[in-house]
C-alpha cells in the first residue's frame, strides 16, 4: 500500500474540501457497486422486482455525478489548485464518469435480468455468472486502490481485464454457435450476449480508474499504453 501522497495546505477549509469531495467519489463508487451486485442477482437468479429497482435507482448514481462535478468545479474556481491537488481533481471527475457508466450498464442489465427473468433455469448462465464476479470484483478492487491511492492494487486491477476480455470472448462465440444450432434462440441469446457485453464494459470502466490512480499519484497518463509500460509508470519515483 503507498503512502498518501496528497500534501497537507495551510488552508485547513482546503484539506476539508478536498477530502469531503474524496469521501462522495467513495460513496458513489458504493452504491455504483451495490447496484451491480444486485442487478447481478436479478439476471441470475431471475428476480424480476431487484432488476426494476436497479433501474429505478440509476437516478441516484447520476445525482451523485452531478453534485460531485459541481463540487470539482467549485474547488477549481475558489482554490486553483496545482501539480497533485489539479491532478486529483482531474482523476476525480474522470472517475466519476466511469462510475456513471457503470451504474448505466448496470441499469442496463437490470433490464435484461426482467427480460430474462423466464430463462435463469439454463445452464448456460453459469459463464455469465462468472463474468459478472470478475467485473464486479474489479470494481471494488479499483475502488479500494482509489481509497487508497495504491498504485500496485491498480496495476493488478489491469491486469484483470485482460482476463475479463478473454471470458467476454469465449461467451460471445459460445452463444455465436448456439444461435447458429437453434435460429429459434436468436432472440434470447442476443439478450445474454448484451448483458456480457455490459460486463466486459464494466470491466473496462474499472481498468480505466486504475489508470486515473496512477496518473495522481504518479504524475504519468498511461491511457492507451500497455502494460508494461504502466509498470515502468509505476515504479517511477514520485
Amino acid at each position: 500500500m503507498n503512502d498518501n501522497p496528497l500534501p497537507h495546505h495551510i488552508s485547513q477549509q482546503f484539506d476539508a474540501d478536498l477530502e469531503e469531495v474524496r469521501n462522495n467519489v467513495l460513496a458513489m463508487g458504493g452504491l455504483v457497486e451495490q447496484q451491480l451486485t444486485n442487478a447481478l442477482k436479478a439476471l441470475t437468479e431471475g428476480n424480476v422486482e431487484l432488476g426494476k429497482s436497479v433501474i429505478t435507482n440509476d437516478y441516484k448514481v447520476n445525482a451523485l455525478e452531478v453534485t460531485i462535478d459541481e463540487e470539482c468545479n467549485r474547488i477549481l474556481a475558489l482554490r486553483q489548485p496545482t501539480a497533485i491537488d489539479l491532478r486529483l481533481i482531474v482523476a476525480i471527475i474522470k472517475t466519476i464518469t466511469d462510475l456513471e457508466r457503470i451504474g448505466d450498464e448496470a441499469e442496463k442489465i437490470g433490464h435484461l435480468a426482467v427480460e430474462l427473468a423466464d430463462q435463469v433455469g439454463d445452464d448456460r448462465f453459469g459463464a455469465l455468472a462468472h463474468l459478472g464476479e470478475h467485473a464486479r470484483k474489479m470494481v471494488h478492487e479499483a475502488l479500494d486502490a482509489f481509497a487508497r491511492l495504491d498504485v500496485e492494487q491498480a496495476i493488478e486491477v489491469v491486469k484483470e481485464d485482460r482476463k475479463t476480455d478473454k471470458e467476454y470472448e469465449a461467451i460471445s462465440r459460445q452463444l455465436i454457435t448456439f444461435m447458429m444450432e437453434d435460429p429459434r434462440s436468436i432472440s434470447r441469446f442476443l439478450n445474454v450476449m448484451w448483458a456480457a457485453r455490459s460486463l466486459e464494459r464494466i470491466g473496462d470502466h474499472a481498468r480505466n480508474i486504475c489508470e486515473y490512480i496512477i496518473y495522481l499519484v504518479k504524475g504519468k497518463d498511461v491511457r492507451h499504453t500497455s502494460l508494461e509500460r504502466m509498470e515502468q509508470a509505476a515504479r517511477t519515483p514520485r
